[in-house]
């Protein structure tokens, strides 16, 4: 899967970007040239939409009928989800939300996230920590302009991240992806983790700590974005839970 949003929407950390693709040989590249080359790398099972200059969602269609780690693409209510991995509580998040023992994985996770906006009965960390399971996701909610994004803590599925040349914030499931397209500035999605365009990057395990970037240095020596781990010596003052009334998009732990 691959996700694409300009920078004003998605708010990046600062640490992805690595001044070593700005002086080095390979330069960040811009978001349609990686999508032409994800899609050019798979001719007759890909599939993408765009949403103007804020948003391109992309992703490769399961090509066997059966796969431990399942590829799914879904939309409702202007609300989009691509999904990698597969949840074993599927069953009863299903009943949770009150869906049909039919719904998939990336409805079941469009139906939470459309809970936690409009409702918010539980903080968004609390919700996502209730998924079993090997899994990767990205929501982009294109009435709201918000991106939502998370990884198991298993390890079952990876999942990437990084800057393109104009800022737009890249993510993908595929490593080669992403090295080609954001050079030195990507960096491995912490797994146990969620991104929230509004409220940045936090432990969904350890909501209590802060995140801390640590340099990472690829095998040339040269510093190429960043590590990111849950900071186990350093705690946020308090996580606001969401109200009903409270629009969990605009949600942060500052």
């Amino acid at each position: 899967m691959l996700a694409i949003f300009h920078k004003a929407f998605a708010n990046p950390p600062e640490e992805l970007n690595s001044p070593a693709s700005v002086n080095g040989s390979k330069k960040p590249k811009l978001p349609e040239e990686t999508l032409k080359e994800f899609l050019s790398a798979h001719p007759t099972n890909a599939f993408s939409m765009s949403f103007g200059h804020a948003a391109v969602l992309a992703y490769v269609r399961q090509d066997q009928t059966f796969s431990l780690h399942q590829r799914l693409f879904c939309g409702f209510d202007e609300i989009y989800c691509l999904f990698f991995g597969s949840l074993n509580n599927l069953c009863a998040l299903n009943k949770q939300y009150g869906q049909s023992k039919n719904t998939n994985e990336a409805m079941l996770v469009i139906e939470a996230y459309r809970t936690l906006r409009d409702r918010g009965p539980y903080p968004a960390d609390q919700v996502v920590k209730d998924f079993e399971g090997s899994f990767a996701f990205v929501v982009y909610d294109s009435k709201a302009g918000s991106v939502f994004s998370a990884l198991g803590s298993d390890g079952g599925v990876k999942l990437f991240w990084g800057l393109a040349a104009d800022g737009s914030v890249v993510i993908c499931d595929d490593l080669e992806v992403i090295k080609a397209g954001c050079a030195k500035s990507y960096a491995p999605f912490p797994s146990g983790c969620m991104f929230l365009s509004g409220g940045g990057l936090m432990s969904f395990e350890h909501p209590m700590n802060k995140m801390k970037a640590m340099p990472r240095i690829d095998s040339e020596g040269v510093m190429c974005g960043a590590n990111f781990k849950v900071d186990k010596y350093s705690r946020v003052n308090s996580i606001p839970r969401v109200g009903s009334e409270a629009n969990w998009t605009d949600w942060n732990t500052n």
